[in-house]
């Protein structure tokens, strides 16, 4: 496992994180594999994990705060995240400050939080939703000061909308966000017009989510492809999304390296960009666990590859679908 530094807080975290929506929000759980796929990504040297308390109305940062108990002697970095107020994804024009984060809800969800992780401090909260239309907006600005100065939280960050890199550009200039967490990968590489170089002369802290496209970037979607009742993906890979994704996912495998799956020529991508500090795929099963740390050895793609990559790009707008 490589490791890099996460911003101006200094922490040197596993370029492989674990993102653990999947494992209160999706279907087909099983909480003992759950476990035991955690577990082995702590022993292959995985050390940042995010959640957030929609993920199962706080059942995920419960799952982590037993991991981080039950390896008590090592240095796990938990990350989580605010709901918005109005319990709506992604964020709109038009929201205001008080319709997703006013103060109190903010420090209320900060509160809620801290007793599902059983933890003294969460190393890095964040927004769930953002507009940039708040930046300048002097209540959350205060209410993250006095979180921090409370020790209840040691780093703040957002989590950008989908599609939207941008949309906190004049936030992240105000100097109180210490991180930021944006869908970044083969087919989402606008991050690396304006938002990258920003975090960069900020020594802000680059978290790249969504490293498969919610799946497309695995290789094992087809234009059958179904999900059980419940399952959100069946809401976000509506016919017209399979579709396309299927088409864009079809147009990259000739380009895939012998001897590697789309997945991990996925995790490379991200990995080769040294502007990322860390990426966090959803992991339920061990052997996608030992796959995703595998990625995280420091060998990144060819410049030739790379180059190639960059002709996958796939700009695309929110849509009711997209989330």
């Amino acid at each position: 496992m490589q490791f890099r530094t996460f911003g101006r807080t200094g922490w040197r975290v596993s370029e492989m994180g674990y993102g653990m929506w999947g494992l209160a929000g999706w279907t087909g759980n099983d909480i003992t594999e759950i476990e035991k796929s955690l577990n082995l990504s702590v022993e292959l040297g995985c050390n940042f994990f995010d959640t957030a308390w929609g993920y199962g109305a706080g059942k995920s940062e419960e799952i982590l705060g037993e991991l981080v108990r039950r390896y008590a002697d090592k240095r796990l970095y938990v990350a989580t995240k605010i709901p918005p107020k109005n319990f709506k994804w992604p964020s709109k024009r038009g929201y205001t400050l008080d319709d997703c984060f006013p103060p109190d809800h903010i420090r209320e969800y900060t509160e809620k939080s801290l007793r599902n992780l059983g933890v003294e401090t969460i190393d890095l909260q964040q927004f769930h939703v953002w507009e940039d239309a708040w930046a300048k907006d002097e209540r959350w600005q205060r209410t993250v000061e006095d979180l921090k100065r409370e020790g209840k939280i040691q780093a703040m960050g957002v989590s950008v909308n989908r599609w939207e890199p941008d949309n906190v550009l004049d936030t992240l200039r105000t100097g109180l966000i210490d991180a930021v967490q944006v869908i970044y990968n083969i087919f989402d590489q606008a991050p690396e017009d304006h938002l990258l170089p920003l975090c960069e002369t900020l020594n802000v802290g680059v978290i790249a989510r969504v490293p498969f496209d919610e799946g497309t970037l695995t290789g094992t979607l087809t234009t059958e492809t179904t999900f059980p009742p419940g399952d959100w993906r069946g809401t976000y890979f509506v016919e017209e999304n399979l579709r396309s994704s299927v088409a864009h996912a079809d147009a990259l495998r000739p380009l895939i390296p012998g001897g590697m799956t789309m997945a991990e020529l996925a995790l490379r991508f991200i990995l080769s960009n040294p502007m990322i500090h860390t990426t966090i795929p959803g992991m339920r099963k061990e052997k996608n666990v030992r796959a995703n740390m595998g990625a995280a050895d420091g060998n990144a793609l060819s410049p030739a590859l790379l180059a190639q990559l960059k002709g996958h790009r796939w700009d695309r707008t929110p849509t009711e679908w997209s989330q």
